[in-house]
């Protein structure tokens, strides 16, 4: 259990270890997005750790990395043509940072670091709470963004017609401002539990 716990707050993959910053900036202008994205972050880590884990043993230490690097890549096309047949909208709000999928550190880092030395079990449990950690992070940017952005949330309106907006939440530099207020906050929350 305190490998799934981790994910969600000590070791979070957004607020704590400042991973896949590509995508987390890229694609959290409507929460939607967010959600599709960290949905296909938790399918990807948990079949790619899930499979390290059980062959790491036949794995040479030599070429490790582009086994791991082959094995994600296969869970990362499911994925997008998933996305492509039955949610085309999304595959193309998603853009090619579905694909960056393949090199993000939080799914290599975890094949690597983790499921390499650890059971199936622990791996997947390890790998649901990062997963689940980065998609509720995902969530969270991205429905701030969506909501200070375009007064909506879950593409639904929230703010009453012509209330006034801040455009600025949905460019690039929204996506960085909102991120330094949440690394902000989550630092401070640690500040005041210690």
């Amino acid at each position: 259990m305190n490998n799934f716990i981790r994910g969600l707050w000590n070791q979070h993959p957004i607020f704590r270890q400042l991973l896949g910053m590509c995508p987390t900036l890229a694609v959290t202008t409507t929460a939607v997005n967010g959600l599709a994205m960290g949905g296909a972050v938790i399918f990807v880590l948990f079949f790619s750790t899930c499979v390290v884990s059980i062959i790491k043993s036949l794995i040479p230490a030599q070429v490790r990395i582009a086994v791991y690097t082959v094995i994600i890549a296969t869970f990362v096309t499911i994925v997008d043509y998933f996305f492509k047949a039955y949610h085309p909208d999304i595959s193309a709000a998603l853009g090619p940072y579905l694909p960056l999928i393949i090199v993000n550190c939080i799914i290599l880092g975890r094949c690597e670091a983790f499921a390499s030395k650890n059971t199936v079990r622990a791996s997947v449990t390890d790998a649901l709470g990062m997963g689940v950690g980065f998609t509720w992070g995902l969530f969270v940017l991205s429905g701030i963004r969506e909501f200070l952005g375009q007064g909506t949330l879950l593409n639904r309106q929230v703010l009453p017609a012509g209330f006034p907006v801040l455009g600025v939440m949905v460019s690039a530099a929204g996506a960085f401002l909102a991120l330094g207020f949440l690394v902000a906050l989550m630092n401070r929350i640690e500040q005041w539990k210690t």
